[in-house]
């Protein structure tokens, strides 16, 4: 009986054999990834002894500032804080981490103050917000309003933004909070993009979420009180000086320009920015998905919450409370939409400490008095003198952008207002001309950790920081070239400027 013939092996390579092209290859990335990791530790290492020698300096060197000792720290640590989250220093909970530990341990401000952020409105609103997130995706709930909302006849990526930018401006005008706009608003948006294909990591995608984030932050701004730096003005200006902000002046001053014609420009760079050639799944006259007893009670839910929102000015209770009280609702063993196994592995605590960091970092910023000392540091270096009304409001929107730059825009207003009798003495501009130029400085992004439900917004829709920067780097570039002239023009056709 003969045997099968036996198969040659080939013999095993010789130890002093040349490494094959791809072998090499696969070496070299390996060894660049890993010289990449050590610079990336070595420069963290270099920016917190930095970060020591700052804040050793304006200890013994805050004389010179005019500040004390621990409004110059609480400077360091701002602008170290702020500059870490607008270049990716770090990973931003380890930036905010830090930010607690050494405002703490240099007493730069009270234990409150540098931890208000987690007992704000503001933190409980994005916590149960994030709840109902969970349950609008995990029953279904989110793919079905998509579906609904969103149907369109002739469906390309350019028409869903645009009707996403629609509809978040089109929900300002009923719900006055736009990080309850936001929270509302993702989960559709990514149901909608898992609906029609745009899965995660494709350009599409990130366009929906940056359209939401963009859409319910800036063209808001000029539609009274569709967001907190329009409410804290109207406040404010009525505190200060008795003048009442109304709904229509404001809405025909600001809305043309800053909401209307910025909105349709925001599509515009969104689809160049983020453009999508994929193909797209045309749902159109499928079947919506079913409508389960968990998304019938959520969907009732989630509509008395809207009514909540949309009228608490008349029952004076908290957007945020009414987001925790939905959470949990959803929460509740009885009707358990969201079960405890689910709000355990899908609820992320990242947001919610980014959340409280920046609302301290603005805390301590109004507490320290830095962004009053900011403003009149910007006053006495421009040196404006009444007789030049261009050159004056241009110098007002700058001192604004450099505060907002460190306050943050939500807190702009209430840096700012009650210095608007001094600036409109300085400018001789009208003080309510002086009131109206902070609009469009809050409407304007420059970077995102700026605007808060923006951040927020890209948070929950996975999209990272230099996606955000691009898109608000250049609607300021279009608003300073373009939209600010035309907005010269329409206050002075209204006679709001001379």
């Amino acid at each position: 009986m003969t045997s099968p013939p036996s198969r040659e092996t080939p013999p095993p390579a010789s130890p002093c054999a040349p490494p094959s092209p791809a072998t090499d290859r696969l070496r070299r990335e390996s060894t660049q990834a890993r010289a990449g990791a050590r610079s990336r530790a070595l420069g963290g290492y270099a920016v917190y002894v930095l970060l020591a020698l700052a804040l050793w300096a304006a200890h013994h060197g805050s004389e010179t500032l005019g500040l004390g000792p621990a409004a110059a720290q609480a400077a360091v640590l701002v602008m170290f804080t702020i500059g870490a989250w607008a270049f990716g220093l770090f990973p931003e909970p380890i930036t905010t981490l830090t930010f607690f530990l050494l405002a703490t341990l240099l007493r730069v401000a009270k234990p409150e103050v540098i931890f208000a952020g987690f007992h704000s409105a503001a933190w409980w609103l994005v916590f149960g917000g994030a709840v109902t997130g969970i349950a609008v995706r995990t029953t279904g709930l989110g793919s079905r309003l998509a579906a609904t909302l969103f149907d369109l006849r002739r469906p390309t990526y350019a028409r869903y933004v645009a009707s996403v930018m629609v509809a978040c401006v089109g929900l300002a005008f009923v719900m006055p909070s736009t990080t309850g706009r936001i929270l509302l608003l993702i989960p559709i948006v990514l149901a909608l993009a898992d609906r029609v294909g745009l899965t995660q990591g494709r350009r599409g995608r990130t366009g929906l979420v940056m359209t939401v984030a963009a859409a319910s932050y800036m063209p808001p701004t000029t539609i009274l009180p569709a967001n907190i730096p329009n409410s804290v003005l109207m406040g404010a200006a009525d505190s200060f000086y008795g003048v009442k902000l109304h709904y229509a002046p404001y809405l025909l001053l600001h809305f043309p320009v800053l909401g209307a014609l910025k909105a349709a420009i925001l599509v515009w760079v969104i689809c160049r920015l983020f453009p999508d050639d994929g193909p797209l799944t045309h749902a159109r006259g499928a079947a919506p998905p079913p409508f389960t007893p968990d998304a019938r009670r959520l969907s009732v839910l989630l509509a008395l919450a809207l009514a909540g929102f949309a009228t608490d000015a008349w029952h004076g209770i908290s957007p945020a409370w009414i987001s925790v009280a939905a959470a949990i609702v959803c929460l509740l063993p009885a009707i358990q939409i969201v079960s405890p196994k689910t709000f355990t592995e899908q609820m992320h605590i990242t947001p919610l400490v980014y959340v409280a960091g920046f609302l301290g970092v603005g805390a301590v910023v109004a507490d320290t008095g830095l962004g009053e000392k900011v403003a009149r540091w910007c006053l006495d270096a421009v040196g404006m003198a009444p007789g030049a009304p261009v050159v004056n409001a241009a110098w007002l929107i700058a001192i604004g952008a450099a505060i907002g730059l460190v306050a943050t825009l939500p807190g702009l207003p209430a840096v700012l207002t009650p210095l608007a009798g001094q600036l409109s003495g300085a400018s001789g501009l009208p003080l309510y001309t002086v009131l109206m130029l902070q609009v469009p400085v809050f409407s304007t992004v420059l970077l995102p950790y700026q605007s808060p439900p923006m951040m927020i917004a890209m948070h929950l829709g996975g999209v990272g920081m230099r996606d955000g920067t691009r898109l608000t780097v250049v609607m300021t570039i279009i608003t300073l070239v373009l939209l600010f002239p035309l907005d010269y023009l329409w206050w002075r056709a209204l006679g709001v400027l001379p």
